[in-house]
């Protein structure tokens, strides 16, 4: 089979030279290391990038720090034509973003062309939020009529955004819109092992217009020391973090000693209920979406499937019918469905998990095995009959693993959905109004989507409840986030 991969992939200055954008400069990693980015296909080597040190951590949050002053002083029309400018030019190279989202990250290229469109969505969105914001505010009258006040937002100052390696172009526009639109400046550690589409993203913006060291990139493999040494350092104001809750935790506590603000976007372990009265077409449709997006690796997808027992051999053998038939393969192929998982260690983890059910008594539908040959590849897979003493009932798949379980009442439905520590996404599936609403009420998390297994969007917040994070992407609260309120008590 051929790939149908007709773009080549022109590296930026920052790949064919091993450069990391600081200052307004592409430097080398000052200790001289690299780092090989490989694709998940075929295990070959795409790039080399820079292994970031300590000291260019520290070097990219003094460019940032520099810098803050004038960008909050920029007007905000001008910063919301550099993030238009952006916008604009991100459609124009999508093939060659996609190109790159698929080599580094696996996904097929079909799914990388719908996160671009996704990612540049929120360059438009906080173009059009940046001039907004300047707008809101209050001025009045205190209460006792002595004196007035006025209101304001202004830029929190000089962040550390820290993006995972699942959506290698949307986590970074999900943070760096909004911290640029907000006045803020920016360090960005993309993950290790998909760092070019944020070298690539960061050469765009600097030809959109961008002032030197108001974004700064670091691709690193020592991301604990380098990120510790730039978050001990005052001149840090934000972090906003995206990836698990362990991490995020950790970040939380090395957050506390200098009272960052913190944005956290951590682990999932989203419900997808389906109702007895749902259409059994959308509800198939809906679940293969939340399933197996992303392969599965999306901390938004669908990580356990609760059908009602009237519709569940219906929907359970419809669904096992469509996961049986997606095409696996290299995600430049145009008959793939289902791409590699990120590397073998991941292969390894979702491995692990479905062994232990089946171990444990589970019945492997289809699937579950993991294939010979190169690459990081793992089929798409349905399991029932989990016992209750089954990991894969609590932990977070992150692959094309389907686990699926049947209830019989709505209090039962919402009981299990609301039985774990994380609030991140929920999905329902009914035709009934009255019940869709009562339900997704009912689920402790920050997102549901009813009717439908895809909800992120640029113009909504993005975010979840207890265990799965802090603060909104997107959306207005996606701008706030990045903003102080400043209040203003006047004597006349």
């Amino acid at each position: 089979m051929e790939s149908v991969l007709t773009t080549h992939v022109t590296p930026a200055k920052g790949f064919s030279k091993k450069l990391m954008p600081i200052g307004g400069r592409w430097v080398p990693a000052s200790g001289g290391g690299t780092i090989t980015v490989a694709n998940p296909a075929t295990g070959a080597p795409l790039a080399q990038v820079p292994a970031a040190t300590v000291e260019d951590g520290l070097a990219a949050l003094a460019a940032a720090s520099s810098a803050q002053e004038a960008w909050a002083a920029t007007p905000a029309r001008d910063r919301a034509d550099i993030l238009d400018r952006t916008y604009h030019a991100i459609l124009t190279r999508r093939d060659e973003f996609a190109a790159l989202i698929t080599a580094e990250m696996g996904k097929p290229l079909a799914e990388s062309q719908s996160e671009i469109d996704y990612a540049a969505g929120f360059f438009r969105w906080f173009a059009e939020s940046a001039t907004r914001s300047h707008l809101e505010g209050q001025y009045g009258i205190e209460p006792s009529g002595q004196y007035r006040f006025a209101v304001s937002k202004r830029p929190v100052g000089p962040c550390l955004l820290i993006t995972p390696w699942n959506f290698p172009l949307a986590m970074g526009a999900r943070k760096i819109a909004p911290a640029l639109a907000a006045g803020c400046t920016t360090v960005l550690k993309p993950a290790e092992l998909t760092p070019l589409t944020s070298l690539l993203l960061a050469n765009v913006m600097q030809e959109a217009g961008l002032p030197g060291g108001v974004l700064n990139v670091i691709t690193t493999n020592n991301s604990r020391d380098v990120v510790a040494a730039i978050m001990e350092d005052p001149r840090l104001r934000k972090i906003s973090f995206t990836g698990s809750t362990q991490v995020g935790s950790a970040l939380l506590g090395q957050a506390a000693p200098n009272v960052l603000n913190a944005s956290m976007e951590l682990g999932g372990n989203a419900p997808l209920i389906v109702f007895d009265d749902a259409d059994l077409d959308q509800a198939i449709e809906g679940a293969l979406v939340a399933k197996l997006r992303n392969g599965g690796q999306s901390c938004v997808g669908a990580n356990r499937i609760h059908v009602q027992t009237g519709i569940a051999e219906k929907f359970i053998k419809g669904f096992t019918e469509r996961m049986a038939n997606t095409q696996m393969g290299d995600g430049t192929y145009a008959t793939t469905e289902l791409g590699p998982l990120v590397d073998k260690k991941q292969v390894a983890k979702v491995s692990a998990l479905v062994q232990d059910a089946l171990a444990k008594g589970a019945t492997c539908l289809t699937g579950g095995t993991e294939p010979e040959g190169p690459g990081a590849f793992y089929p798409a897979t349905v399991l029932t009959e989990i016992p209750h003493n089954a990991d894969i009932r609590t932990e977070e798949i992150f692959g094309p693993v389907a686990a699926i379980y049947t209830f019989t009442t709505e209090e039962e439905a919402i009981t299990g959905a609301n039985n774990t520590p994380y609030g991140l996404a929920s999905y329902v599936f009914t035709q009934n109004l009255s019940k869709a609403f009562r339900v997704a009420d009912a689920i402790d998390a920050g997102m549901t989507g009813i009717n439908r297994g895809i909800i992120s969007n640029p113009a909504a917040p993005f975010g979840g409840t207890k265990q799965s994070g802090l603060s909104r992407e997107g959306g207005t609260e996606g701008l706030h986030a990045y903003q102080e309120t400043k209040y203003t008590g006047i004597q006349l």
